[in-house]
């Protein structure tokens, strides 16, 4: 289950992954790094901790893009070293946290992975030591990283990271990289589909020359502007469906997206 490595930009990587084809971030700088997301379990952690050390041997620095297992859950091997994250997200890996883990416990036995279930087992979780708001600047050493929250998307906590000098963007699960742009995954009770796109104009007035998604391989703007106006069909879709002006068939029917997304979209609160 070993991961690639894309260098995005010069010291920039992300590292993809089979399982759940999900991409976390690196930044490189003179003085340190910064981890952008640590996978789902000690062991998935442990082995981009190594991958990492391949690149570069500098001290770390971990930002969680949202609170979800597979983001946020594999930080043991990195401590110890500061934890950055949304304060919202601080707040989601404290709670029902038991009941959380047991889900993907479940999830992947189902799945017939009980290695990684078991991994999961004997995760210990790690909240963030250090939290904002709105946005903070991080010297990592002749270069800058900025995390933004980009407004309620994905989640209310939603984290976004900046590189100005590289013109990158790692979108965590603001951004998605699926055959059809999102995921039936994108979209469940966190999300706030009315205010995602919002979230994609903040990314988009950042100007990135890449956006390194959460899941899947490295986007440009101009993916993030399609879906941008993709968010807002879904949100039209939706009201109609809510003042009964249209039906869900219809509303799937009229949608740029597969079924399974637009009704992910719809059941949204």
């Amino acid at each position: 289950m070993t991961g690639r490595w894309i260098e995005v930009a010069e010291g920039v990587h992300a590292r993809r992954y089979e399982e759940l084809d999900l991409t976390v971030g690196l930044v490189v700088g003179t003085e340190r790094c910064l981890v952008v997301d640590t996978r789902g379990d000690l062991e998935q952690g442990a082995e981009l901790a190594a991958a990492i050390r391949e690149i570069t041997p500098l001290p770390w620095v971990v930002v969680y893009t949202h609170a979800h297992f597979d983001h946020a859950w594999g930080t043991e091997a990195f401590l110890p070293c500061e934890v950055w994250a949304h304060q919202g997200c601080a707040a989601e890996l404290g709670t029902d946290i038991d009941a959380v883990r047991a889900k993907w416990i479940a999830h992947y036995r189902k799945e017939g992975k009980p290695d990684i279930a078991d991994a999961i087992a004997r995760t210990t979780i790690t909240g963030p030591d250090h939290t904002f708001t709105d946005h903070v600047e991080l010297d990592l050493g002749g270069r800058t990283a900025v995390l933004l929250h980009p407004g309620p998307a994905h989640t209310g906590h939603d984290v976004v990271v900046h590189v100005p000098d590289a013109a990158v963007v790692f979108g965590g699960d603001v951004v998605e990289h699926a055959e059809a742009g999102f995921s039936e995954f994108s979209f469940s009770d966190e999300s706030d589909l009315t205010a995602w796109p919002a979230a994609f104009d903040a990314i988009l007035a950042l100007e990135p020359r890449v956006v390194v998604p959460g899941h899947g391989e490295p986007v440009d703007a101009e993916f993030v502007r399609y879906h941008r106006d993709g968010l807002h069909e879904l949100i039209t879709l939706k009201a109609g469906v809510g003042r009964g002006e249209t039906t869900e068939v219809a509303a799937v029917a009229a949608s740029r997206y597969p079924s399974d997304v637009t009704l992910a979209a719809l059941a949204t609160p």
